[in-house]
């Protein structure tokens, strides 16, 4: 195919066999690992975990990423769509509260094939980095019942700088209201996502008017009772970060985040322990359960 799903627009010619684009994929999906996963918002966790499948590569280029062995490296497996079906069935069987697809809009066709048109048992997660376009959204109607998206920046000057994606804020604004149109109201189930979206937000070291831009736009453009909103404090140094991105998020960043947050009125979402940002959070890319 020649590729124009994302805000790149690159027009790269992708086919089974042939990776290309700015993403560096193939157009059949490449996989790194499938998962109970723990470490998700407890409303897509349940009492097992959430079903996650991690897909290589991405359309951004974050210099933080911590997924990089994946994201930008090409660890991965190809697998057909009739596998990575067997996959989700394989991940429902085990008792997963959701599907948690991680990093997929690359593979939009191929992942629209594997869920097919009937119902999951499960909702299925569109965990992605908000860099999107709403007409390849629009693709997933019907067939995704959660969305959740990042909101990096609201800033474009620290979205080229680790992103490469100066208009990041251009098309995650109406990709997000695509998003909630589609799903409506976030709805909860015995403690549980059922349909809805999730806007997560990762606090960077000395970045914080951008992470208060981002809770600005939220709390100006949702009701209470329309999303969900989840501020992270997750953030880890690379190997060779430099400058702001060498260290952690203080205390008084993430506390003033936090205060920022509720004096905007954000209170449907989750705020997390400074103590999140351990290296042994990302799980091991070993193609287990692929």
């Amino acid at each position: 195919m020649i590729c124009r799903l994302c805000p790149r627009n690159c027009g790269a010619e992708r086919t089974p066999d042939r990776p290309g684009g700015v993403c560096g994929m193939p157009s059949e999906p490449v996989v790194a690992r499938a998962m109970l996963h723990r470490w998700e918002e407890p409303c897509l966790v349940g009492e097992r975990g959430a079903g996650t499948v991690f897909f290589s590569g991405c359309s951004l280029r974050c210099t933080f990423c911590q997924n990089r062995p994946i994201s930008q490296e090409g660890v991965g497996k190809t697998v057909s769509a009739a596998r990575l079906r067997e996959i989700f069935q394989e991940l429902i069987a085990q008792g997963a509260a959701c599907l948690d697809l991680v990093t997929p809009s690359h593979f939009t066709p191929a992942i629209l094939e594997a869920l097919g048109k009937e119902a999951w048992p499960a909702p299925v997660v569109w965990n992605c980095g908000g860099y999107e376009k709403p007409e390849t959204l629009r693709l997933l109607e019907g067939t995704v019942q959660v969305y959740l998206p990042d909101l990096k920046y609201a800033l474009p000057g620290p979205a080229g700088t680790y992103s490469a994606a100066p208009d990041y804020f251009a098309w995650a604004a109406p990709a997000i209201l695509e998003m909630v149109r589609q799903t409506g109201p976030y709805r909860l189930e015995n403690g549980l996502l059922k349909s809805g979206v999730l806007i997560r937000h990762l606090l960077l070291p000395g970045e914080l008017e951008n992470t208060r831009r981002c809770i600005d736009w939220v709390a100006k453009t949702f009701r209470p009772g329309e999303v969900l909103f989840s501020l992270m404090s997750q953030y880890t140094p690379q190997s060779g970060a430099q400058g702001k991105l060498a260290r952690h998020v203080t205390k008084a960043e993430y506390r003033a985040a936090a205060e920022y947050m509720e004096n905007c009125g954000i209170t449907d979402g989750y705020t997390q322990e400074r103590t999140s940002a351990k290296e042994e959070y990302t799980p091991a890319f070993d193609l287990s359960g692929i």
